[in-house]
């Protein structure tokens, strides 16, 4: 069986899966419906998170992948409705977007210097 996942850089050597955290778990998120992957694509740009695409995968890979990093996945069936908050979660995005990581495994987090930033801006002026 095929699905849809959302990937970020799709195709090249910084290609990430979006996935979503709850209560300290990584789920990867997989659509059984294209459209349901393209409108959450849609709802991510909304919220300013970086767009990802919408790529068909076998579900068995998606799985294997998914245990070999130990983060969980949820299947998003067609029509699926939510019963909980937590369901909610896979049909819509949360607010916030956490930091990216290094998908080959470093998991540093860059810094972020307010001054810089304020300096580079006032250069476009």
């Amino acid at each position: 069986m095929d699905i849809f996942v959302l990937l970020y850089n799709s195709g090249t050597d910084k290609e990430g899966i979006h996935s979503i955290e709850l209560k300290g778990r990584t789920i990867v998120l997989m659509f059984e419906d294209k459209d349901d992957a393209t409108r959450y694509c849609g709802l991510l740009e909304a919220q300013d998170f970086p767009m990802p695409t919408v790529e068909m995968i076998n579900i068995e890979e998606m799985k294997d992948f998914c245990i070999k990093f130990d983060y969980e996945y949820k299947l998003v069936e067609k029509n699926f409705v939510p019963q909980t908050a937590e369901d909610r979660l896979l049909i819509s995005p949360p607010q916030k977007n956490l930091e990216l990581t290094d998908w080959e495994g470093n998991n540093k987090k860059e810094k972020i210097d307010i001054n810089t930033i304020k300096e580079n801006l006032e250069k476009l002026l």
